[in-house]
């Protein structure tokens, strides 16, 4: 059985306190068969909800730290070198349509580099955690991306610009130029659990751009401790300050960048 560290241990357990109330409300929106308004406000409801449990949590167990979060923005914390970078509910689209994808995404970034990630998946129990030199684990399973690397035989995920988000036409030619090349597209929703699917296995490379850093901040660090590598969609190794991202193993993510780069 593989331990967590203190610190794993602290954003587990928030991860599955917050959990519980998207359980609860996730159970609740399969029953309602999705009526017109209610469920937007009930969905941002959950979010606040579960990003409330996290900071409580997260404050609780370590006074200070700061704390950067999609409802709430940045908290400054007394600790100017520790920060929560958190994303209450990542696949909110998902979640609000009754599709168990969806993921709460907590990473510890220390003096601006990520030492401590976890990417929890409350309708599968999936737990994804990494600690910075530590590796990367599912539940208590290790972790390693995958080890194919011709596009050829490569399964890519990506996420599609929605209504008044990103840059349509960029994506489709940058789909243009992965998809003709790779064994097949996929389009799940979560930009969190596209990550932490990489480091697992599932998934041999992801691009996607137009993203937050509480999207991308926990599944960085997942990667890289699963033997994978992310830049940014352009090749740039600051991921969290681009709002883009390519990931993959070492052979597959230059690769994936050629492609992206051909789209230009």
């Amino acid at each position: 059985m593989t331990t967590q560290s203190a610190l794993l241990k602290v954003m587990s357990d928030a991860a599955r306190k917050a959990a519980r109330g998207l359980n609860r409300d996730f159970g609740e929106l399969s029953e309602l068969v999705v009526a017109k308004k209610a469920p937007a406000d009930f969905v941002s409801a959950a979010d606040l909800k579960s990003e409330q449990v996290l900071f409580e949590a997260l404050s609780k167990a370590r006074p200070g730290y700061g704390f950067l979060a999609e409802e709430r923005g940045l908290i400054e914390g007394t600790d100017k070198t520790h920060t929560w970078i958190v994303d209450p509910l990542d696949g909110t689209t998902n979640f609000l349509h009754a599709i168990p994808h969806f993921a709460i995404n907590i990473a510890l970034q220390r003096e601006g580099a990520v030492v401590a990630a976890v990417t929890y998946n409350p309708a599968t129990n999936e737990m994804f955690w990494a600690e910075k030199g530590k590796g990367a684990f599912v539940n208590d399973r290790r972790l390693r991306v995958a080890q194919r690397t011709r596009l050829q035989e490569a399964v890519i995920a990506t996420g599609i610009p929605f209504l008044g988000h990103g840059q349509h036409a960029r994506f489709l030619k940058e789909l243009h130029q992965v998809s003709q090349k790779v064994a097949g597209v996929r389009r799940f929703g979560s930009a969190a659990l596209d990550l932490a699917w990489v480091a697992a296995g599932r998934y041999d490379g992801y691009w996607e751009r137009d993203l937050s850093s509480w999207d991308v901040a926990a599944g960085t660090l997942l990667v890289a401790e699963a033997g994978g590598k992310t830049t940014d969609a352009d090749g740039g190794a600051d991921v969290i300050g681009a709002g883009s991202v390519c990931a993959g193993n070492l052979d597959i993510h230059p690769l994936l960048l050629g492609r992206l780069g051909a789209a230009k």
